[in-house]
């Protein structure tokens, strides 16, 4: 470049350099994308329901029990059912109590009734006349019976009343956590216990024990 060249001239032309080379360079491949994440697979239901311990039997208290001398007591808190001897556990059983808005009362009760096959006149389902659920889940005082169905009342098995409006204690889903419309749901087990060692007048207390 001839030396009396403007020093603006000699600027502009190695700004055209620079640009052409810029415009000239061969493209650079853009980033790989992250691959996507794998789904998750669902987890079944019964996976997502909380483990309680089993029933729970002291086998030489049962056999100093009588239906005259053991008493029952539920603690709302941990959610479990004892059949008591005096101040000793004979039997440590899961329980679901009321859930919120229907929580399970409290206070001192006795078994007002024995009922081995026992049928909610409050809950259930809505059935044709075939027998076929048309309306799960539903309560006999709010929900409307669809055209040609009758109630059917929930099964509650081993039913033991603990007051006038029907809350006892019964075979039910525990899923680790209160979740009944009052009643004091049992495993299987631990209700055939329950019902078979007591009577009608069992001392009954439900509260934070």
């Amino acid at each position: 470049m001839p030396r009396n060249t403007p020093l603006c001239l000699t600027l502009l032309i190695a700004m055209a350099v620079v640009a052409q080379a810029q415009l000239f360079k061969p493209r650079s491949s853009p980033p790989p994308r992250p691959a996507p994440a794998a789904a998750q697979p669902l987890r079944k239901a019964s996976e997502l329901i909380q483990k309680q311990a089993p029933v729970k039997v002291n086998q030489a208290l049962l056999k100093q029990c009588t239906p005259d001398t053991v008493h029952i007591v539920v603690s709302i808190p941990k959610q479990r059912a004892y059949l008591m001897l005096n101040e000793q556990i004979v039997i440590d059983s899961p329980v679901s109590s009321g859930k919120r808005g229907h929580s399970s009362p409290t206070g001192h009760f006795t078994v007002m009734e024995k009922d081995p096959n026992h049928h909610s006149n409050l809950y259930g389902d809505y059935v044709d006349r075939s027998g076929r659920v048309v309306r799960a889940g539903v309560s006999a005082r709010i929900d409307s019976a669809p055209s040609g169905t009758h109630f059917a009342g929930a099964a509650m098995k081993w039913f033991l009343r603990l007051t006038g409006e029907g809350v006892g204690m019964h075979i039910g889903i525990l899923p680790g956590y209160p979740a009944s419309h009052g009643c004091i749901r049992e495993s299987a087990e631990g209700a055939k216990l329950f019902y078979d060692h007591v009577k009608v007048g069992t001392p009954v207390a439900v509260g934070d024990y």
